[in-house]
C-alpha cells in the first residue's frame, strides 16, 4: 500500500492533474488485484501465526524468572525444569564426637575384693580405738549378711530396699551393742558373784536395753566414716595399673570429653585425690535417689515385675548435658553444636546393671568383662557360684542373684565392644564411634 501511495503521487506530478493520475492508477490496480489479495491473505496469517507464538511464549515464561529476555526464555524453562526434576541435596551429615563417657567403679577400675578387705581391716582397727576389742574384719560383712537374712524374713520389701550404707551402719552398730552388752551381762554377775548363764531373764533383758542406749550413734558414724575413707584409700592404691594411662589418652583423643561415674556403692573418685579426682567430673552414686533405688530393688524381688535402671542413668544423662553446656559456655562455643552429634558411652562389668541400664538410656556400652589372672574380677562371678562359694565380700541374697543372672542374659544383646584389657578401652571408644559414624 505504501508503494501504491507513491506511485500516486508520481503520477500526479506526471500527469499535472489528480484524475488522470487517480485512472491510470485504477487500472494498475485491476491488474495487480488478484496479487493484493493473495499478499494480504499471507499478511494475515503471518500476523495470526506470529501472535500464537507470542501467546505460547508468554505462557512458558511466566514459570521463569522475569528477568530474562524474551528470546532467551525458552531455554531457560527447559533448564528449571531439568532443575526441578533433580532431587535436592541432604542437609551435611553430622559428625559423630564423644561427648560423654561413663564408668562403673568396683571391679572395672579396681578390685572389689581387695578394697573391701582392707576397708573391713580398717573397721576392726577404728573398732578398737573406740574401746571394742576382739573385733575381727571378717565380722562386719558375717553380720550384714545376718542382718539382711533376718529383715528378709520380717520385712523382705525393706531388706530389698537398704543400701551398701545403710546395711554397714546397721551392721557396726550391732557389732557395739553384742561388745557392750556382754560386758554389761559380765559387770552384772561378777557383781553378784554368780555365773552370766545364772543371770535372770529380766536381768538379760535390761542388759539389752543398756547396750542399745549406750552405743553413742556418734561413734557409729565415726566408725563408717572411717571405713569409707580407707575404701577410698585402697581404692588409691590398688587401681588396675594401665588404668591412669588409659585416662590420659582418652583425653587426649577426645578432649572436651566429659567424664562422670556411676556406682551403686560408696565409692566416689572425686574422693580420690591421688589419682582418680582430676580425671572425673562428676559421680552420681546410686544412694542419691533412695525413691528410685527403692522401687528398683522392690521390682527386682518381684517376679512378676521388671527392674527398671532408667531412674539412675537418666539421672546421670541429665548431669552429663548440664556439664557439657557449662563446659561450651567456658570454651565461649554454642551448645549444642549444629553440626555435632554427640555419643555417650558406659564402661562397666556388670551386664545387668551397667549394659543393660545404660542402654536403655541411650549409651553405646563397652562391656570390662576383664582377664582374671591380672584384674581378679569377682563381682561377675557371682552368678556361677552356689552360696558357699559366693565372695566373702558379697551379702547379696541368691534369689537376687537369680533374677540378675536373667537380666545379664538379656543384657548381652546390648554389649557394643568388650574389653579384656583396660587398655583396651580406647581403641573400643574409637569403633564404636567409627560404627556409628
Amino acid at each position: 500500500m505504501y508503494l501504491r501511495s507513491l506511485s500516486l503521487l508520481l503520477l500526479v506530478a506526471t500527469t499535472g492533474t489528480t484524475t488522470d493520475a487517480f485512472t491510470l492508477l485504477q487500472r494498475s490496480n485491476t491488474r495487480h488485484g488478484l496479487r493484493d489479495n493473495n499478499n494480504q491473505q499471507q499478511l494475515i496469517l503471518s500476523n495470526q501465526q506470529q501472535h500464537h507464538q507470542q501467546q505460547q511464549l508468554l505462557l512458558v515464561s511466566s514459570s521463569t524468572p522475569q528477568l530474562i529476555s524474551t528470546s532467551t526464555r525458552l531455554s531457560s524453562t527447559s533448564s528449571t525444569t531439568t532443575e526441578e526434576q533433580t532431587p535436592t541435596t541432604s542437609e551435611p551429615k553430622k559428625t559423630k564426637k564423644l561427648t560423654l563417657l561413663t564408668f562403673d567403679l568396683d571391679d572395672t577400675l579396681y578390685p572389689v575384693a581387695t578394697i573391701l578387705d582392707e576397708a573391713n581391716s580398717a573397721f576392726a582397727r577404728i573398732m578398737k580405738n573406740f574401746g571394742y576389742d576382739n573385733i575381727v574384719p571378717f565380722q562386719i560383712v558375717a553380720t550384714a549378711k545376718a542382718i539382711r537374712e533376718r529383715m528378709a524374713v520380717t520385712d523382705p520389701e525393706k531388706s530389698a530396699c537398704l543400701t551398701h550404707t545403710e546395711i554397714r551402719r546397721l551392721a557396726i552398730r550391732e557389732e557395739m551393742e553384742k561388745l557392750v552388752y556382754q560386758r554389761k551381762l559380765e559387770a552384772c554377775a561378777e557383781d553378784w558373784a554368780t555365773q552370766v548363764s545364772s543371770l535372770s531373764p529380766l536381768v538379760v533383758q535390761n542388759a539389752k536395753t543398756w547396750a542399745h542406749t549406750a552405743v553413742s550413734p556418734s561413734v557409729v558414724e565415726a566408725v563408717l566414716n572411717a571405713w569409707e575413707m580407707e575404701r577410698h584409700h585402697a581404692a588409691e592404691r590398688h587401681l588396675y595399673p594401665e588404668v591412669i594411662d588409659t585416662f590420659m589418652q582418652i583425653k587426649e583423643e577426645h578432649p572436651n570429653v566429659i567424664i562422670g561415674a556411676v556406682t551403686d556403692g560408696k565409692a566416689n573418685p572425686l574422693l580420690m585425690t591421688f589419682t582418680l579426682a582430676k580425671h572425673f567430673d562428676f559421680c552420681i552414686n546410686w544412694e542419691d535417689d533412695q525413691a528410685g533405688r527403692k522401687k528398683f530393688f522392690q521390682d527386682l524381688g518381684n517376679v512378676e515385675k521388671d527392674a527398671d535402671l532408667r531412674w539412675i542413668y537418666n539421672l546421670t544423662k541429665e548431669k552429663g548435658e548440664e556439664m557439657m553446656k557449662a563446659g561450651a559456655m567456658i570454651r565461649g562455643e554454642e551448645y549444642p553444636d549444629e553440626g555435632v552429634e554427640g555419643v555417650w558411652i558406659h564402661v562397666g562389668d556388670d551386664l545387668a546393671l551397667d549394659v543393660g541400664g545404660s542402654a536403655t538410656c541411650g549409651a553405646k556400652t563397652i562391656w570390662a568383662e576383664l582377664d582374671d589372672k591380672r584384674y581378679g574380677q569377682t563381682a561377675r562371678h557371682r552368678f556361677e557360684q552356689d552360696q558357699e562359694k559366693q565372695p566373702n565380700w558379697s551379702y547379696t541374697p541368691l534369689k537376687e542373684l537369680e533374677k540378675r543372672k536373667i537380666m545379664n542374659d538379656e543384657a548381652m544383646a546390648l554389649v557394643d565392644q568388650k574389653v579384656a584389657f583396660i587398655s583396651h578401652i580406647p581403641e573400643a571408644i574409637n569403633n564404636i564411634l567409627e560404627e556409628e559414624g
